[in-house]
């Protein structure tokens, strides 16, 4: 029935055609002819407003609630071509259908009911011409006549499962809405992964930090106050960061509107991670060459966090060591050299292995280059990120 309606403006507009040109006065039956006159005059023109986008938005949204198709169908906009097309061939079946529907059950019942009541009323066949040929045996057309009444439903019935079964053809994903499909899957994932990533840089390098200015801090609390104040005041830093970069992430894994405009570290922020990194211990000593300030945004955030995975390493794993870091933009490259080394005491200290595997992936995405382990009694981190072909 919903069908019926929404071919309802097209067919009066076909009749109006019909009844202002007058092409088919005279013929027999000629209300009867121009009905299915109309309809095929009115059909093409429900094909062309099926190709709107937005009809496969509408249609599909019916289908999944009135029809309970057994297979996927998409509420988005049909972009594609052949997406248009498909969502034009479903709105024009589900129209004719609907046409159809509509005709047989506002002229059937009437007409069976008429049959039924034939043999009590004979004068009907005077009221309804069409029932003259039923008038000299009326007992005989009572099977037609609750046949009449009852034929909407079988015809509803088999128009809806037809369109139910071919619901998901017509309004389900194309090849292209499958690829599409893949790629918002796909770039979400990677959305996430890096979130997974920044996360474990950011907030594991803050409470390596921490843990160690906390255990100094209590060290040296009664004799060295003033050293003990600022561990402290370096805690409370790190952890507001931390919880900053925290509520970020979180916010951009709930898809929250105002989440991206948070801003993201960036290698100019890198004389303060050093800074609290020397604050927990560590003595790092620091070689900016070249122009590092015009690094490019992307692969400045990523040089960022390697740095930090870095540093916060050599706080989990080796403590208060001396840190040597090299960042070098030369030749069209972005170096950075990190290096440490081993010590005895912590050096069987087991679990991680995912901030490496991360660092490596930034570098994957940027094209460069990465590898980390020992070298004579040291930690080496190295990465080349080529800085051509980034925004």
């Amino acid at each position: 029935m919903l069908g019926g309606a929404l071919l309802m403006p097209f067919h009066l507009a076909a009749l109006t055609v019909l009844s202002i040109t007058g092409l088919l006065r005279g013929t027999p039956a000629e209300p009867l002819t121009s009905q299915f006159v109309a309809l095929a005059l009115a059909l093409p023109f429900v094909a062309v407003a099926g190709l709107v986008p937005l009809v496969r938005t509408l249609e599909a949204s019916a289908a999944r609630v009135l029809c309970a198709p057994d297979g996927e169908v998409l509420s988005a906009p049909a972009t594609s071509a052949a997406a248009r097309r498909r969502a034009s061939a479903w709105f024009t079946s589900h129209a004719f259908l609907g046409g159809v529907v509509a005709g047989v059950s506002l002229a059937a019942p009437p007409g069976g009911v008429v049959l039924l009541v034939l043999p009590l009323a004979p004068a009907l066949a005077e009221v309804f011409p069409w029932a003259e040929p039923a008038n000299a045996l009326p007992a005989a057309w009572t099977p037609v006549g609750l046949a009449l009444l009852l034929l909407p439903l079988p015809v509803s019935a088999v128009a809806g499962s037809w369109l139910a079964r071919l619901a998901p053809t017509l309004l389900g994903p194309t090849p292209a809405d499958r690829l599409a499909l893949a790629e918002q899957r796909a770039e979400r994932l990677a959305e996430r992964a890096r979130i997974a990533r920044d996360l474990h840089d950011s907030v594991g390098h803050a409470l390596s930090a921490v843990g160690i200015q906390a255990a100094a801090a209590g060290r040296l609390l009664e004799h060295d106050p003033a050293f003990a104040a600022r561990a402290l005041a370096a805690i409370e830093d790190t952890a507001r960061d931390a919880v900053a970069e925290l509520d970020h992430a979180l916010g951009l894994l709930r898809e929250e509107s105002d989440a991206a405009a948070a801003p993201t570290p960036s290698l100019a922020d890198l004389t303060d991670l050093v800074a609290r990194t020397r604050a927990a211990g560590a003595d790092v000593e620091l070689d900016l060459t070249g122009a590092v300030s015009a690094v490019p945004k992307p692969v400045s955030r990523e040089a960022y966090r390697i740095v930090q995975e870095g540093l916060g390493n050599v706080l989990r794993h080796a403590g208060e060591v001396p840190v040597r870091l090299r960042i070098a933009v030369i030749d069209g490259q972005l170096a950075i050299e990190l290096a440490n080394p081993t010590t005895a005491a912590r050096a069987t200290r087991g679990g991680g292995g995912h901030g490496l595997r991360g660092a490596a992936e930034r570098i994957a995405v940027l094209r460069g280059t990465f590898t980390a382990g020992p070298r004579d009694g040291w930690w080496h981190l190295s990465a080349q990120i080529p800085l051509e072909g980034h925004p």
